[in-house]
């Protein structure tokens, strides 16, 4: 056997058993030295896809490299959320990926091709109460009131949507079960947009979503908000009550979105796309954009993004479980 015949397989050994060659090393040490690709699993418009446009100029600017949003939508946020997962993890495939894919989905749409929890988390991008919303012919100013209301109606009340096993009707199934016996009749549609349309015409009484989803209808008084789901109260709707203040106990939730990477992701990367991330939310523009819809700057460690989408993940799990939720 020849030195080079060695020399070839102790490189195909290093390479074999995940230890980086020189190269490899340096290429990790100068990350990022070409355009970065962000992916949001759903299409442009919603809550996920202003999370990745609001920091995308921070990140760029704490880069120094162009970063291209890439919009995959489908199946829930799926589709986008394996397309990193099966990246390679070297920093230039990221995603902004929210709780449906995280932790809601591998519950109620049986076996993944993909486990969400392999995903690096890097940081929390934003946040967002849900607000329990009633139709204004509802005679409930806050959750209590509503609960009173409901419960001799034996089930003849209907609540709304955006999709079966999305957030806005795991969060309507966990009041039930707090609040139980609440008896309501569930009345999916695909998509908040459609769903908020047949509220506001009065064919259903209440629902969950996202502050900045729902902002336009309370502020026009077309819609009533009762409850935040958040530890704290809405930056944008000051006066309406979390589930704490209103006695409400383990109802504290929120919506939402993380920026993650490819299983494997070096920690150095991780390191500095977590301190970019930070940098971009600091900036007062950025963060006024969010606060004005409704929504909470994120920023923080990776390690608060994985506590959070592991405690979502067994949260959400045993709500769908218990009300044998299943996606449409």
């Amino acid at each position: 056997m020849t030195d080079t015949a060695i020399g070839r397989r102790g490189l195909m050994a290093l390479a074999a058993g995940g230890l980086a060659a020189p190269h490899v090393a340096n290429a990790q040490a100068a990350w990022p030295n070409r355009p970065i690709t962000l992916v949001v699993g759903f299409p442009p418009g919603g809550q996920t896809d202003f999370a990745a446009r609001v920091v995308q100029n921070g990140l760029q600017a704490a880069l120094g490299q162009p970063v291209a949003i890439d919009n995959r939508g489908g199946a829930g946020g799926n589709l986008g959320t394996e397309a990193v997962l099966r990246a390679r993890p070297d920093g230039y495939t990221l995603l902004a990926g929210n709780a449906s894919p995280m932790a809601i989905n591998p519950h109620t749409m049986g076996p993944l091709a993909f486990d969400p929890l392999q995903m690096t988390p890097i940081g929390m991008m934003l946040q967002s109460s849900l607000i329990l919303c009633v139709h204004p012919s509802v005679p409930a100013r806050n959750v209590r009131e509503f609960i009173d209301w409901v419960r001799p109606q034996g089930g003849r009340v209907n609540y709304g949507s955006a999709s079966a096993g999305s957030l806005s009707h795991t969060a309507m199934e966990l009041l039930r079960m707090r609040a139980a016996p609440l008896q309501m009749e569930h009345v999916p549609y695909r998509g908040s947009g459609p769903a908020m349309q047949d509220f506001i015409a009065g064919r259903f009484s209440a629902m969950f979503d996202g502050a900045s989803v729902v902002a336009p209808f309370l502020q026009s008084g077309q819609l009533r908000g009762i409850l935040a789901t958040g530890a704290n109260r809405s930056p944008a709707f000051p006066d309406i009550q979390t589930s704490a203040e209103q006695g409400l106990q383990d109802f504290t939730f929120t919506a939402w979105i993380g920026l993650y990477g490819p299983p494997g992701l070096p920690p150095e990367i991780v390191a500095r796309a977590n301190a970019a991330l930070n940098q971009a939310l600091a900036d007062p523009a950025t963060r006024e954009r969010m606060t004005s819809r409704g929504d909470e700057p994120g920023g923080g460690t990776p390690q608060q993004l994985a506590d959070i989408t592991r405690r979502d993940h067994a949260t959400w799990g045993q709500v769908v479980r218990n009300a044998n939720i299943r996606a449409e």
